[in-house]
């Protein structure tokens, strides 16, 4: 009777063993549990590794002006375009440096080679004449080939050597510089004549 009245209420299976209700909403519910369990935790793996990135994100950007995740991006966006432009404007100046540059080296051969046929034509030779004056005091009288910072590096050369210039002058005409100086020792060196020629010519020849 007792298998009668259950198999009627449908909670005995073809076999006749029990099965009750609350066995079946039980494994319903570990079923659903776990399923809900494994979405959380993919979820919060998922917020963690945008959080982070996130974070990091925020170190590389220097002007963050809210912690909230969508300003966060807008002032990396803004960040970004303004790296961009200051690349472009970068890029525009050196192109122009670079272009500069070599419009200035072409002007230099130019001049250096119309300076050194104009001297040839002329019938210039580079020339070191010395001679003394008075006690340690000489008279120096230098021709070379017109170069652009010629008669800068001419100084900063007999400057490294212990020279000293007074009384300097320079010309420049067909394609040649004129330099006639007092020169004396900047240490207090005696200087000879022949000693300070073949010093200059070096000089000259390296300039």
């Amino acid at each position: 009777m007792e298998y009668l009245a259950m198999n009627e209420l449908g909670l005995a299976d073809q076999h006749g063993s029990f099965r009750g209700r609350m066995g079946r909403k039980r494994t319903s519910y570990d079923e659903t549990g776990g399923y809900k369990s494994k979405n959380l935790h993919a979820e919060r793996r998922r917020r963690e590794k945008l959080s982070n990135r996130l974070l990091t994100l925020r170190a590389l950007v220097p002007i963050i002006t809210n912690m909230n995740k969508g300003t966060i991006i807008e002032d990396a966006i803004t960040y970004i375009q303004e790296l961009k432009k200051n690349v472009e404007v970068l890029t525009d100046m050196l192109q122009e440096m670079e272009a500069s540059s070599s419009e200035e080296e072409i002007k230099k051969r130019v001049n250096g080679i119309d300076a050194s046929e104009e001297m040839k034509q002329c019938g210039i030779k580079e020339d070191v004449q010395v001679s003394n004056i008075e006690g340690d005091k000489l008279w120096i009288k230098i021709i070379l080939e017109k170069k652009r910072g010629g008669f800068a590096r001419l100084m900063e050369k007999m400057a490294c050597f212990g020279l000293e210039l007074t009384d300097s002058n320079v010309t420049t005409s067909k394609g040649a510089m004129l330099v006639t100086a007092c020169v004396e020792g900047a240490f207090g060196d005696n200087l000879t004549v022949q000693q300070t020629k073949e010093l200059l010519t070096q000089i000259i020849k390296g300039i």
